[in-house]
């Protein structure tokens, strides 16, 4: 009888910049694979090690140990300049690279960037709020049924033939329907593409085949999430998402495992909240405090640098998190972020038509019309870097009686355990509750 490896998934529980990339980072040390099974470069993962900043779009964060498996899985889609780029910034510090790409993942091309921003521009205020980085559009390819695989490219015959239609179809779009001017030469494109296909050839396999054989085998393999569940193409804050499944039933689609394969989901909390991108936030806070935070917090995107909305953890819409996706646990991040503050708000229901609500509405129209219910609970001093260092060290029996306070509401509204509490950027600023 054949062993079974453990399995985790790790899921944004919010909008997106929860930090996941740091407990990823962190939890990495138990696995043998870590695995990118959704999205693209329009996300970012920012990680800290020995004071070395590390910022990735498509590697997953297990890129930092030289003897991990790192994965990118069939759900993600794929813009080869960017990914070779990144492998070579990393094989300039001397870090081989233990990857594996799935032959299934799609590939984005210039005319779908181009397309991404011209489709955003045209929808107005019902835009997403995009990177501008194709993705959207290579996900609507492959919906279509005319998207480019990896091992599309791979096949010069295969890929000349999918790509003419392809080019044709995106061009004719950006010209005649989006009136937008396309300098793009044809054969330019398709040579470049060739060029990339010849450099990632020796990385492209078999993920599903490979992942259930080494679960097999008692491997132990971490599924590494993007964005968050708020932006989850159906079950997200829609249109205002991005354009892939962020929850973690999207493992499966992404990675080609059976859900009977996943042991662990683990929900990332930041202890407040930040999104980037348009859409209703209700506990965003636009003053002063807001920028404090954002400012505090070092709230820019990874990929953008845009400024991110700043406010409150939003019990409402982390509730509807934790329910559908199934947390087995959350992981707090950030909460020294809020060291200093003598009361922090914290929203327990939404204020809607003279009643108020506690599950998160469907209807956008009525999220806007929403005004959170907070909970004013008491913060706790301004920490030291050597104060917060000794809290690491001393564990969850050294965190102040208020913060202790704050996390067992969250646990409490959430009846979800919380297993990993973050200090600080560093990799080793963790406690581990469970």
């Amino acid at each position: 009888m054949n062993k079974s490896g453990k399995t985790i998934v790790i899921i944004g529980a919010q909008w997106g910049d929860e930090g996941k990339g740091k407990i990823t980072d962190y939890l990495a040390t138990a696995y043998d694979y870590v695995v990118r099974y959704q999205g693209g470069n329009n996300a970012g993962h920012t990680v800290v090690v020995d004071g070395e900043v590390h910022k990735l779009h498509l590697l997953p964060s297990g890129v930092l140990y030289p003897q991990k498996r790192i994965v990118i899985g069939n759900g993600v889609v794929i813009d080869p300049a960017v990914l070779i780029d990144e492998m070579k910034q990393f094989e300039k510090k001397g870090r081989k690279l233990n990857l594996l790409i799935s032959e299934r993942a799609h590939v984005i091309f210039p005319f779908q960037v181009m397309l991404d921003k011209a489709i955003d521009a045209f929808k107005g205020k019902l835009g997403a709020g995009t990177t501008g980085r194709g993705i959207g559009p290579c996900y609507s390819d492959k919906a279509d049924r005319s998207g480019i695989r990896m091992i599309d490219l791979l096949n010069p015959r295969t890929f000349k033939e999918k790509f003419e239609l392809l080019f044709s179809k995106k061009t004719l779009a950006l010209t005649q329907l989006y009136k937008q001017q396309c300098d793009l030469d044809k054969g330019t494109v398709m040579r470049q593409y060739q060029g990339y296909a010849r450099k990632l050839k020796p990385y492209v396999g078999d993920v599903s085949l490979e992942l259930n054989q080494a679960l097999g085998r008692g491997k132990n393999i971490m599924f590494e999430g993007a964005q968050g569940v708020m932006l989850d193409l159906d079950h997200g804050a829609y249109p205002h998402t991005t354009s892939s499944n962020t929850i973690a039933g999207s493992v499966c689609t992404g990675a080609g495992i059976g859900p009977t394969r996943i042991n662990e989901i683990l929900g990332v909390v930041k202890a407040y909240l930040s999104r980037v991108g348009a859409g209703p936030l209700p506990t965003e806070d636009t003053g002063a405090i807001g920028n404090y935070l954002r400012e505090r917090g070092k709230e820019y995107g990874t990929t953008t640098g845009r400024p991110r909305r700043c406010g409150w953890v939003d019990l409402v819409q982390l509730r509807y998190a934790c329910r559908i996706n199934g947390f087995t646990s959350l992981a707090i991040t950030k909460i020294d972020v809020l060291d200093g503050l003598k009361t922090i708000p914290i929203a327990v229901g939404y204020r809607y038509k003279g009643g108020v609500i506690n599950e998160f509405p469907t209807d956008l129209g009525v999220v806007e019309q929403c005004k959170p219910v907070y909970k004013e609970l008491k913060g706790w001093p301004d920490y030291t870097p050597g104060q917060l260092s000794a809290m690491v060290h001393g564990g969850y029996p050294s965190l102040p009686k208020t913060m202790k306070e704050y996390l067992k509401f969250i646990a409490d509204a959430t009846q979800t355990p919380i297993s990993l509490i973050s200090l600080g950027q560093e990799r080793e600023a963790v406690i581990e509750v469970l």
